[in-house]
C-alpha cells in the first residue's frame, strides 16, 4: 500500500483507530468489576490471576499472531482478535465457577494477543516513517480512549443493571469492531493463503532480536500497569472513591492530552530521550500513588501516571518499528507485545501476592514497581548504546 507523504489522516487510518477504540473498550470495561465478581464466587485469593492469566495467553499467542501478520495479512489477524473477544463476552455468564472463570480469562487473552499486533503493523504500513511517532500517538489516543471509557461504562452498567449485561455489552463492542474491519483494505503486499503449516512456530519466529532494547523498556515500564489493574479498584475504594473506574478515566484523559504532542516530539527529538523523560515521570507518579492519603491525591497521581504512559507508549511503539526489519514487522510488534504482557503479568502477580485483602500491602507493591521502572532508566542511560551507523529516529 502506498504511503501518503502529505497526510496520515486517511480513511483507512480512521477506520483502524475506530476499531481499536471499540476493541479496547470491549475487554477493558470488565476490569474494574472482575475482582469483586471473582470474590463473590469465593476466589478472592485468585485476584492476581485475573490479569496474569489474560496476559499469559496473550503473550503465548504473540509468535503465532506475528507470523500470521507477516504472511496471511494484517486484517485477518485483527479480525481473529475481535471475534475471540466477541465470543468470550457470552461465555462469562455461563462459566460461573472459579475454574471456569479462570479458564475463560486464559481464552480471552488470545484476543489481545492477535489484534494489537496486526494493528500496529497495519498502522506502520499506512504512514510515512517521518510521522510514525505522531501516527502511533494518535492511534494510541483512540485505543486509550477505549481504555478510559470502558471501565467507567462497565461500572455504570453493573451498578444500574447487572454484571451479565456488562458481559453482553462487551461482546457488542467487539462485534462493532469486527464490522469496521470488513471495510479495511489489506496493507500487506505479498500475502499467502492460510495453511496449518503456518501455525508451526520455529525458534526464529518467536523473537525479533533487533527490537530487544525497546521490548525491555516496555516490559520494565508495564509492571506497574499490571499492579494498577489488579489492586487500584480496592485502593480507590479505601481512599474514598466510589466509582472504581474513575482512576482509569483520569489517567487516560491526561494520557490522551499528551499523546499527540509526545508522538511528534519523539519524531523530532528521538525516541530514547522521550522514553527517559517518561520513565522519570512515571516513577514519581508511582510513589505518589503509594503515598496517597485521599481520593483527590490519588486522582492527582493518576493524572501524572497518564502523562507518563502517554509519552512512553507511542515512543516505545515507534522505536520498535524503527529497529525492526520491514519484512518482519509483525514479528517485531509481537516481540514488543510479549514484553508488554510479561510486564503486566508480573505486576499483577506481584500485587496479587502482596495483597490478599490486606490494604496496607498496596503501597509496598507500588514502591517495588517504582524500582523496577527506574531500572529501565538505568538501562537507557548506562547500558544502551546506539548503533555506530545512527538512524536519526532511533538515536
Amino acid at each position: 500500500m502506498q504511503k501518503s507523504a502529505e497526510s496520515i489522516y486517511t480513511l483507512q487510518f480512521g477506520l483502524v483507530c475506530l476499531s481499536s477504540f471499540l476493541f479496547s473498550s470491549s475487554f477493558n470495561m470488565l476490569i474494574p468489576e472482575l475482582p469483586a465478581y471473582l470474590t463473590a464466587m469465593g476466589g478472592a485469593s485468585y485476584k492476581g490471576l485475573i490479569i496474569a492469566l489474560f496476559t499469559l495467553t496473550a503473550g503465548f499467542s504473540r509468535p503465532f499472531s506475528g507470523k500470521l501478520t507477516d504472511t496471511i495479512g494484517r486484517v485477518p489477524v485483527m479480525a481473529v482478535g475481535s471475534i475471540v473477544c466477541f465470543i468470550c463476552g457470552f461465555l462469562y455468564p455461563v462459566l460461573t465457577t472459579i475454574a471456569g472463570f479462570l479458564f475463560l480469562r486464559l481464552i480471552h487473552g488470545f484476543s489481545t494477543g492477535f489484534k494489537p499486533t496486526a494493528t500496529a503493523a497495519f498502522v506502520a504500513d499506512l504512514v510515512p516513517k517521518s510521522r510514525l511517532g505522531e501516527a502511533m500517538g494518535i492511534h494510541g489516543l483512540c485505543f486509550s480512549t477505549g481504555l478510559a471509557i470502558g471501565p467507567a461504562i462497565g461500572s455504570t452498567i453493573t451498578d444500574h443493571f447487572s454484571i451479565d449485561i456488562l458481559f453482553y455489552c462487551s461482546s457488542l463492542f467487539a462485534l462493532l469492531s469486527i464490522v469496521i474491519l470488513a471495510n479495511m483494505k489489506e496493507s500487506l503486499q505479498e500475502k499467502q493463503r492460510f495453511s496449518f503449516s503456518l501455525l508451526k512456530i520455529k525458534r526464529k519466529d518467536i523473537v525479533e532480536w533487533r527490537v530487544i532494547p525497546a521490548a525491555l523498556i516496555t516490559l520494565l515500564s508495564y509492571v506497574s500497569y499490571g499492579a494498577i489493574l489488579t489492586v487500584i479498584g480496592d485502593w480507590s475504594k479505601y481512599l474514598g472513591t466510589n466509582n472504581k473506574g474513575l482512576f482509569f478515566v483520569v489517567f487516560t484523559v491526561t494520557s490522551l492530552l499528551i499523546r499527540f504532542i509526545a508522538g511528534k516530539a519523539s519524531d523530532q527529538y528521538g525516541r530514547v530521550l522521550i522514553l527517559k523523560i517518561s520513565i522519570v515521570i512515571m516513577s514519581v507518579s508511582l510513589v505518589w500513588i503509594g503515598l496517597a492519603g485521599s481520593s483527590w491525591s490519588l486522582m492527582g497521581a493518576s493524572a501524572l501516571y497518564g502523562i507518563a504512559t502517554g509519552m512512553l507508549s507511542p515512543a516505545a511503539y515507534a522505536w520498535t518499528i524503527d529497529l525492526s526489519d520491514p519484512e518482519h514487522r509483525g514479528k517485531a510488534m509481537a516481540t514488543m507485545y510479549i514484553a508488554l504482557e510479561a510486564g503486566i503479568g508480573l505486576g499483577a502477580l506481584l500485587a496479587g501476592w502482596l495483597f490478599v485483602d490486606d490494604i496496607t500491602a498496596i503501597p509496598v507493591a507500588f514502591f517495588i514497581c517504582t524500582g523496577v521502572t527506574l531500572s529501565g532508566l538505568a538501562y537507557l542511560q548506562f547500558i544502551w548504546k546506539a548503533p555506530k551507523k545512527v538512524i536519526t529516529l532511533t538515536d
